[in-house]
């Protein structure tokens, strides 16, 4: 049962320092090899996985718009933490960039629950038009208060759910089931709204918690 189009963030702390530092490497021409920035970008996901494709993409393009005075350091597949540990991180500094769902950020943007509640765009047009337009730019500044400026919106696809024993068709499929969720208050509450058990856990053990019968799927 696909649900909306479901979006993920990408997000960076916000250092007037950067601006500051990119100035004057204009001003000033090449620097030597140590002046050289590098920002560290954490995500979750497999270095198979399309998205990691696309920022391996945005940093070589940065390196060569920049002429090689900056660079960024990839660290995939949750080698730095969960999602949620992965914005904290951002907010003290350790890292400079994260690839990060919407669900998570709703502990630090409230605002970003709107996309967990289902049925909310007609479509993908619909969708785009309104991430794009000025109620989608706002949510990617929201969290400035909390050290987080949101760069641009990834397309995770549809929302949609698997079981081990049945298609969900409709909402009444969900009776009874225990779902798999990510943290989020917004996904909890959607999942018992429409007679399911929620059951927040991380990806990562999804598979272990469907084989030992821990939940009977995930959305």
């Amino acid at each position: 049962m696909a649900l909306q189009p479901y979006p993920t963030c990408f997000v960076f702390r916000l250092k007037m320092g950067w601006i500051l530092w990119l100035v004057s490497c204009l001003l000033l021409g090449c620097r030597p090899e140590s002046d050289i920035k590098v920002l560290r970008l954490a995500h979750t996901l497999d270095t198979t996985h399309p998205v990691h494709a696309a920022l391996v993409f945005m940093a070589k393009e940065l390196e060569t718009r920049s002429a090689g005075r900056m660079r960024i350091k990839i660290y995939p597949g949750s080698q730095l933490g969960s999602e949620r540990e992965t914005i904290e991180l951002l907010q003290l500094g350790a890292v400079d960039l994260v690839k990060t769902s919407t669900s998570p950020l709703e502990g630090f943007i409230p605002g970003m629950g709107v996309f967990g509640i289902p049925y909310v765009f007609r479509g993908s047009e619909h969708f785009w038009k309104v991430l794009e337009g000025e109620i989608g730019q706002e949510l990617l500044s929201a969290g400035v208060h909390q050290k987080l400026k949101g760069l641009c919106y990834y397309d995770a696809g549809s929302r949609s759910f698997y079981t081990k024993e049945k298609a969900v068709r409709s909402p009444d499929d969900l009776k009874g089931l225990k779902i798999r969720v990510q943290n989020s208050r917004t996904s909890m509450e959607m999942i018992d709204s429409m007679g399911g058990a929620a059951t927040p856990l991380s990806f990562g053990e999804l598979y272990s918690a469907l084989d030992q019968g821990v939940v009977d799927g995930a959305e």
